[in-house]
C-alpha cells in the first residue's frame, strides 16, 4: 500500500515494551511492516512556542502535500506521450518514494538540528514557497505554448466543413490574380459525386468547363474546386446549395498560409526546446519538495510528542506500513496497546459520543498515541 502511519510513544521502559508488543502482534498477524523512524533532538524552547509551531507545521504539511501533488500532475502533463514512465521520474534522492520514507535520515546539512526549531521550520517554508513560485512561472509558460499549439492543431481536425483548409490546398489548385475569374471550393457529399460532375458546369452561367478537381476527402464527402466568373459567384452559391453542394468561404492567401505554417513550426520547436529543461527541473524540485515534506512530518511528530508526553524529550517514533485491508484491525491493535496513554481518548474511540475536553479535532483524528498519516498516492 502507498500509505504510512507515523506514530510515537513515550521512551520509558513501560512504553518501549508496549512498542515491542506492537511489533510482535503486527508482525505475527501480518498487519503492517514497522521500522524505527529516527528524529534528532532539537532545541525545544518554550512549550508556548511549540503550540504555535504545531499549528504552523500543520499548515505547512498541507501546503507541501498539495505542492508535490501539483508537481506530480505537472510531470504527467509534460510527459503526455510517455505517461507510463511517470513514476520512474517521481523519485526522492534518486530512490522511489517508499524506499525514501522507510529509509529516512534527517538531513543535518540542509536542516541543522542545532538551530532553533523555528529556524528549521522557516527554512522549509521558504524553500517550498520558492519552489511553488518557480513551478507557477515555468509551467505557465509551457502551458501557454501547449494551448496555442492545441488550438492550431484543432483547426486541422474535424470535417471539411469546419477544419482549416490551409494545409490541404496548394497554389496550383486556384486561378489567382485574375480580374474576371475566381476558384471556389465546394464540399460534395460522397453519394453526390456523379451528380456534381454531371451538373456543376450548368449550375450557373459562366462556369469554366472541366475546371473541377477533387483535392481532399473525409468520411462524409469531398472537396472540389470549380472556376467561374466573379460576377456569378452569388448565383452559383445559391444553385449549389439547392443541390446540396456547399461552397466553403475560402480565398487563397499565400502569405497567410506561410505565416501559419511558420508559426506551427516555431511553436513545435519552442515546445521541444522547453520540454527537456522543464522535465529536469520538475524531477529535481519534486525530489526537493518531497524530501522537505517528509522532514515536516518528522518535525510534527517531534513537536506533538513533546507537547503530549512532556519534557525532558523522550519518545520513540515508528513508521508503520499497513498491509492491504488490515487498517481497521491495525488501528484496533494500536488503540488497545496504547490506551493507557490517554484513557479518555481510548474510550472515545469506542464511543463517538464522548468528547475530549479542549480538543478541537473530531475524535476520528485523535488517538492515545501521536499519529500522522503519509499518503504516497500522489497521482490519484
Amino acid at each position: 500500500m502507498s500509505e504510512f502511519w507515523l506514530i510515537s510513544a513515550p521512551g520509558d521502559k513501560e512504553n518501549l515494551q508496549a512498542l515491542e508488543r506492537m511489533n510482535r502482534v503486527t508482525s505475527k498477524s501480518n498487519l503492517s511492516h514497522n521500522t524505527k523512524f529516527a528524529i534528532p533532538d532539537f532545541k525545544v524552547g518554550t512549550l508556548d512556542s511549540l503550540v504555535g509551531l504545531s499549528d504552523e507545521l500543520g499548515k505547512l504539511d498541507t501546503f507541501a502535500e498539495s505542492l508535490i501533488k501539483r508537481m506530480a500532475q505537472s510531470v504527467v502533463e509534460v510527459m503526455e506521450d510517455a505517461k507510463g514512465k511517470v513514476r520512474e521520474n517521481l523519485l526522492a534522492n534518486g530512490v522511489d518514494l517508499t524506499s525514501f520514507v522507510t529509509q529516512f535520515e534527517w538531513d543535518m546539512a540542509k536542516y541543522p538540528a542545532k538551530q532553533p526549531l523555528v529556524g528549521v521550520v522557516d527554512t522549509l517554508a521558504k524553500q517550498l514557497a520558492q519552489i511553488e513560485t518557480d513551478l507557477k512561472s515555468r509551467t505557465a509558460a509551457y502551458n501557454a505554448l501547449k494551448v496555442t499549439l492545441e488550438s492550431l492543431e484543432k483547426k486541422s481536425q474535424g470535417n471539411l466543413l469546419t477544419r482549416t483548409l490551409n494545409d490541404i490546398v496548394s497554389k496550383e489548385d486556384f486561378v489567382l490574380d485574375s480580374e474576371y475569374l475566381v476558384t471556389l471550393l465546394v464540399i460534395v457529399p460522397k453519394q453526390n459525386y456523379a451528380e456534381w460532375q454531371k451538373t456543376y458546369e450548368s449550375l450557373s452561367d459562366m462556369v469554366v468547363p472541366r475546371s473541377t478537381k477533387l483535392i481532399a476527402e473525409d468520411q462524409d464527402g469531398g472537396l472540389f474546386t470549380v472556376t467561374l466568373f466573379r460576377k456569378v459567384i452569388d448565383d452559383f452559391k445559391t444553385k449549389a446549395k439547392a443541390n446540396k453542394f456547399m461552397v466553403r468561404e475560402f480565398y487563397y492567401n499565400e502569405e497567410q498560409i506561410k505565416r501559419e505554417r511558420e508559426e506551427m513550426t516555431r511553436l513545435l520547436s519552442d515546445k521541444k526546446q522547453q520540454y527537456g529543461p522543464l522535465l529536469r527541473w520538475l524531477k529535481v524540485n519534486f525530489s526537493e519538495a518531497f524530501i522537505a515534506w517528509v522532514h515536516i512530518k518528522a518535525l510534527r511528530v517531534f513537536v506533538e510528542s513533546v507537547l503530549r508526553y512532556g519534557l525532558p524529550v523522550n519518545f520513540q517514533a515508528v513508521l508503520l506500513q499497513p498491509h492491504k485491508k488490515s487498517t481497521k484491525r491495525l488501528r484496533e491493535v494500536l488503540n488497545s496497546i496504547f490506551r493507557h496513554l490517554d484513557e479518555v481518548a481510548a474510550a472515545s474511540l469506542l464511543d463517538a459520543s464522548v468528547e475530549i475536553p479542549g480538543l478541537p479535532l473530531s475524535n476520528q483524528d485523535y488517538f492515545p498515541y501521536v499519529y500522522f498519516h503519509i499518503d504516497l498516492s500522489l497521482l490519484d
